[in-house]
């Protein structure tokens, strides 16, 4: 269990810190869409400061117009509010540094007890956890596009993003979780 599941789930979550590091935290890929710059923030966050007081999720619509509903070419405009501030950080970071790992983990363990025709081949081991980051892709980012959401654009870079990702992390767990051996009588 240890050498089939927990170590290979391990690594792969150290792959996924390493990868946070280098691609998010140096050069700034999913804060380019997930933090850009308001003009005028100063203004915009005294605004939202004395209005949003509760955490949570905000819709700001357009003006409905009588008899025809919110106008079709006016922009939505989401809020999100977690409720906290940047002093929460470090202690945010250490309740999310297990998630590096139970995913992963998890991900080693379906790998693990999935099929011996996929577990026979590299490539199979690699494509399956792949295949893993494109389930995610799929309902976690591209969901995330539209009213209140990403724009196109950035929601299918997210999803390529979670795609190369669990590539790079199956090609770890690919060649660490092999067949079982079968023991000879």
């Amino acid at each position: 269990m240890f050498r089939r599941v927990i170590l290979p789930g391990l690594v792969g979550g150290l792959v996924l810190m390493v990868w946070a590091v280098l691609v998010n935290g140096i050069f700034g890929f999913e804060s380019r869409m997930s933090m850009k710059r308001i003009p005028e923030e100063r203004v915009v966050y005294e605004v939202l400061k004395e209005h949003v007081t509760e955490p949570g999720k905000y819709t700001c619509n357009p003006e409905v117009i009588p008899e025809r509903g919110f106008p079709e070419d006016e922009p939505v405009f989401s809020v999100l509010y977690g409720g906290v501030g940047h002093g929460a950080a470090g202690g945010l970071m250490l309740l999310r540094l297990p998630i590096f790992f139970i995913a992963p983990i998890i991900v080693a363990w379906m790998l693990s007890v999935t099929s011996g025709r996929i577990l026979s081949s590299y490539a199979k081991r690699v494509l399956f956890v792949s295949a893993m980051g494109l389930f995610l892709a799929l309902y976690v980012r591209l969901s995330d596009y539209g009213i209140g959401g990403y724009p196109i654009n950035d929601a299918l870079l997210l999803a390529l993003h979670d795609i190369v990702l669990w590539t790079v992390i199956g090609a770890v767990m690919g060649g660490m979780v092999r067949p079982a051996r079968v023991e000879e009588s």
